[in-house]
């Protein structure tokens, strides 16, 4: 048996998932993210370290940028395969890449008019990674594949998707490898769920592996500690309902603006909180929700009950989707408490940094944080506490209130991903500990090996091993 996996990304470090499997004369990359921690950006520019036409198929295990925000340099570079992923995940995916090419033209078209007026030069090209017509180019390569079917990629190589429980759509990748009669089983976990979230089902369990590639963004800490969700956002809203102020939402347009929105309706529902108005300003989550819709398939028992009974969280009265530019503007010159959930997630582009601008430095606003903000990140520097911050090229004081609700992550915490990998009835032959900041990824494998005695490794970016 002679399979080689090589860690391309998302190895000690939380973003720019990709992992290069070779067995059988098949070159299969699975996922092929965005790097967008600041001291790792430069690798987004870099060639990629397999050339994309030697590939045969890339699988992909959800649309999330870190995992998927690279296949249109890739497809513009020479990859001609297919791209294997569930049918909500190819949709989402698609208008998340368009909407990331769009972000990128604006913004180096923004920075190079920066930096002429400034006669300076940037860290990066003054051009945009890839355009909306690479992202485009990309689109025909994919193909939808249900949970539980297994697709022939080569001669004794197959791959089967299992539901991960992290956002709609999102998948665990298991392939086995066939040779001579010999089989290996590698399970890539992609962002592994948790159990009782709103709106998607239980991430799936595996009762025997030979590999494992687990991720590991929580793998240091536990989400228990976090107050309520329902409690947090309701005394959040209220505080800054009465101090006369906004709420800023950072928010990734997929799940998370969708989780935000579930339990917003639930506390209207109950009488929590004020009936605000609720801006959804992302033109991509808004698209995102319409898949949402398209795909009640996927919901869990609570969601699927809620639908039937006509009170989805995508619909309640005082929600307005504001797709246009002009839209966006005109929230900042309303009266009154507003909440507006605008991309992205970490602060790093898009329409949030507007609002932020209008809101950080007063005290009477709030900018709620509802998801992991990675190192190198504007969400992070905010997070930590620093006193001024650099947004569009102007510094600004932080006066707002910075809060940060950490009940919402659809990452399992470090017990939960230890529940994942004990569905095992038997023990794998290796478990390979991805997608974390380095520190976090080595605790958590002490962790597992403190608890299992299994063989664990913590791979450096272009680590390749050989699976016998």
């Amino acid at each position: 048996m002679r399979v080689k996996l090589s860690f391309l990304g998302a190895a000690r470090n939380v973003t720019g998932s990709r992992y290069l499997l070779e067995a059988n004369n098949v070159r299969l990359l699975v996922d092929c993210g965005l790097y967008q921690e600041r001291k790792f950006r430069s690798r987004n520019w870099d060639p990629f370290l397999v050339p994309p036409h030697t590939l045969d198929a890339v699988l992909l295990t959800h649309a999330h940028l870190d995992h998927c925000g690279l296949l249109p340099k890739l497809v513009r570079e020479g990859f001609r395969g297919r791209i294997y992923c569930t049918a909500a995940t190819s949709e989402i995916t698609q208008i998340i890449l368009l909407d990331s090419a769009h972000i990128q033209e604006e913004d180096a078209e923004f920075k190079r008019k920066r930096h002429e007026r400034e006669k300076r030069k940037g860290h990066f090209p003054e051009i945009p990674l890839y355009t909306a017509d690479d992202a485009k180019a990309s689109f025909p390569l994919f193909e939808s594949v249900r949970y539980g079917e297994s697709v022939q990629l080569g001669d004794g190589v197959r791959a089967t998707f299992h539901e991960a429980g992290h956002v709609l759509g999102s998948a665990m990748i298991k392939v086995t490898v066939t040779q001579e009669g010999d089989h290996r089983t590698i399970v890539f976990s992609g962002d592994v769920g948790r159990w009782d979230k709103p709106i998607v089902r239980d991430p799936s369990l595996f009762s025997e592996v030979d590999y494992i590639l687990v991720e590991s963004t929580y793998g240091d800490r536990l989400h228990e500690d976090s107050p309520d969700i329902s409690d947090s956002l309701a005394e959040i809203v209220n505080s800054t309902w009465k101090a006369g102020g906004n709420i800023i939402v950072p928010s990734f347009a997929l799940e998370r603006s969708q989780e935000v929105l579930y339990h917003l309706n639930e506390l209207i529902l109950e009488d929590r909180i004020p009936r605000l108005m609720v801006f959804l300003d992302s033109p991509m989550a808004i698209s995102i929700t319409e898949v949402f819709k398209r795909h009640s398939e996927l919901f869990d028992q609570e969601m699927a009950s809620l639908v039937r009974s006509n009170k989805s969280p995508f619909d309640f009265s005082n929600l307005k989707m504001t797709q246009t530019v002009d839209e966006s503007k005109a929230i900042n010159h309303m009266s009154g408490t507003v909440m507006v959930i605008a991309g992205s997630g970490m602060c790093t582009g898009g329409r949030i940094k507007h609002h932020l601008v209008t809101n950080i430095s007063r005290r009477e606003s709030t900018i709620l944080f509802v998801g992991y903000q990675a190192i190198g990140t504007l969400g992070r520097q905010i997070v930590g506490g620093v006193k001024r911050v650099r947004i569009l090229g102007q510094h600004y004081p932080v006066r707002a209130r910075i809060a940060q609700i950490h009940g919402f992550s659809s990452h399992a915490d470090r017990d939960e991903l230890f529940r994942w990998l004990s569905g095992l009835k038997k023990n794998p032959r290796r478990v390979f500990v991805v997608h974390g900041e380095s520190k976090t990824a080595q605790k958590f494998g002490a962790f597992l090996r403190q608890k299992t005695g299994w063989g664990i490794s913590v791979p450096e970016y272009r680590a390749e091993t050989f699976l016998e």
